[in-house]
């Protein structure tokens, strides 16, 4: 009876997971601010980076403090339910959401600021480390997508160290990430990568 009270808890925990990932708070957020559809303009994505192009960092960093903040009530979620580490799977669900969105027909963004609100809320330690990394990279290279692919490769690294049973669900995200990133990969690659565009506003 337990066992299966906690199946059907645990269902309707990665579907609500999933749901407020799902929310486009980067196209609600340039739509009240009057810059139209996100989606056609600038690259086109939903997230941080393409809301900083159109809107700067101001609305930018809103943007990010908002997708972190989906993926932090997940991850709160899913520890009521069952612990951290289902907690972490719950955050695994926000970011499937955030780039696999039901309200946008599944074209969402690629998932980094939602990552970071898992990290900070199943692990500060690691949300630390990968911000310090990202920071460095990013600031340095001036590409946001370098800083975002080595937080990928580090995230699944730091889980394992921290409790090996955390470091599957920060795998599962890391490797979700990487794909939605594999054209930046091929760009950065390549060497067409765009640059960040630091404007406080625009």
């Amino acid at each position: 009876m337990i066992s299966t009270s906690f199946g059907v808890m645990a269902v309707i925990g990665i579907i609500i997971s999933y749901l407020l990932g799902s929310i486009p708070m980067g196209l609600i957020l340039t739509r009240m601010m009057g810059k139209g559809d996100l989606r056609r303009v600038g690259s086109g994505n939903i997230g941080a980076t393409n809301v900083m192009r159109v809107g700067g960092l101001r609305a930018a960093g809103l943007t990010w403090v908002l997708d972190m903040a989906k993926a932090i009530a997940a991850v709160f979620i899913g520890v009521a339910i069952g612990g951290a580490v289902f907690g972490a799977w719950c955050g695994f669900a926000a970011i499937v959401g955030h780039c696999y969105p039901i309200w946008l027909r599944f074209r969402g963004g690629k998932g980094i600021s939602s990552l970071f609100g898992v990290l900070l809320a199943t692990s500060p330690l690691a949300f630390i480390t990968c911000g310090i990394e990202w920071l460095i990279v990013a600031l340095t290279s001036g590409y946001s997508s370098l800083g975002a692919v080595v937080a990928f490769c580090l995230m699944p690294v730091l889980g394992f160290v921290i409790d090996f049973q955390m470091g599957w669900p920060f795998l599962a995200i890391a490797l979700l990430c990487l794909w939605r990133h594999r054209a930046n990969i091929g760009r950065l690659i390549s060497g067409t990568e765009s640059k960040i565009d630091w404007k406080w506003k625009k």
